[in-house]
């Protein structure tokens, strides 16, 4: 099989947030949209999130094309899927729901086109268990805000072909975005269990009075996420270890893996954890509305990324490297 990678048509199912980014990040790449939710309101609200994506997106370069009234929201699946090239589902995170939608979604779509889900840790071999010709099926799975960030994991099930994990690849990178192949189905894929990490030791922090959430945040964002924007981790550490390089790291603070400074089992949600997690962000969001600091934030990151692009530009390298 043949899969279309050229899109004219993108096809959203469920627009939250992740699902309200995807069309974003289409209708910026100079896509026709069709999108679909039975939320009430759904319609509204997505193009309120799109209104609201697109000076940030201005600022990174729209296609040629890219007209925020090339979305059209419908009321069926069957209408959001028949006569699109690619398909998005970004539905809630629970199987028995993908299960269902991508029945749906795969009986009523074209054959040629691609079926991705946004899940951020359900397995493709699961939730497409009832699908119609599975093989091209698989997991895109995005990072907030999408019309943004580059990052897409791509993964297949066991009856997903190398074809049309191939093909979401190519879509993918149309998209302007840096897919990653994950190898192995494994749940939460790569970024989120790292991520899961790092929140359950903030969790601990809090819930332990160590620091409040402002605090921990300030630790990131002023120490290791400067430098996480351009090098990660495994490469941050190798600088570490001096012109001897990762192995020297290793040995000189790999015996401090076996400290126990982490606590691998999250904190119990007790409300009184709940209450002083919430009531600390309260304070760190202030006065500003939500969609003020999505605002801000989608400035901060055009801001970062034009940064770091020019200065790889400067080494040689390709702003996706």
């Amino acid at each position: 099989m043949t899969y279309i990678v050229e899109l004219k048509t993108f096809a959203a199912i469920g627009v939250g947030v992740i699902g309200s980014g995807w069309v974003a990040r289409a209708l910026a790449h100079g896509l026709d949209v069709v999108a679909w939710d039975p939320a009430p309101g759904a319609g509204q609200q997505l193009r309120a999130n799109v209104a609201n994506a697109w000076p940030a997106l201005e600022r990174v370069g729209l296609a040629p094309g890219a007209d925020q009234g090339r979305l059209k929201f419908v009321e069926t699946i069957e209408a959001c899927v028949r006569d699109a090239d690619f398909i998005q589902e970004s539905a809630p995170e629970r199987e028995t729901l993908k299960l269902a939608l991508h029945d749906q979604i795969s009986h009523a779509a074209k054959p040629d086109a691609i079926i991705a889900s946004s899940t951020s840790g359900l397995l493709p071999s699961d939730f497409y268990a009832r699908a119609l010709h599975p093989e091209r099926c698989v997991v895109g799975h995005p990072f907030n805000p999408v019309y943004l960030l580059p990052l897409v994991e791509v993964l297949g099930g066991v009856q997903t072909t190398p074809a049309a994990v191939d093909a979401a690849l190519q879509i993918y990178r149309n998209l302007g975005m840096r897919p990653l192949l994950v190898r192995k189905e494994v749940p939460g894929f790569i970024a989120d269990r790292l991520l899961e990490a790092l929140w359950r030791e903030a969790l601990h922090l809090v819930n332990d009075g160590v620091a409040t959430t402002g605090e921990i945040d300030d630790a990131i964002r002023f120490g290791a996420g400067i430098r996480w924007s351009f090098m990660g981790t495994f490469l941050t550490y190798t600088l570490a270890g001096g012109e001897s390089g990762m192995r020297h790291f290793m040995q000189q603070f790999g015996p401090a893996l076996e400290l126990p400074w982490t606590r691998l089992v999250a904190p119990k949600l007790t409300d009184e954890l709940v209450d002083r997690v919430a009531e600390g962000t309260a304070e760190q969001v202030g006065p500003r509305s939500i969609k003020e600091l999505e605002r801000y934030r989608d400035e901060c990151i055009t801001s970062v990324m034009a940064a770091i692009a020019q200065i790889k530009a400067r080494y040689g390298m390709r702003a996706i490297d």
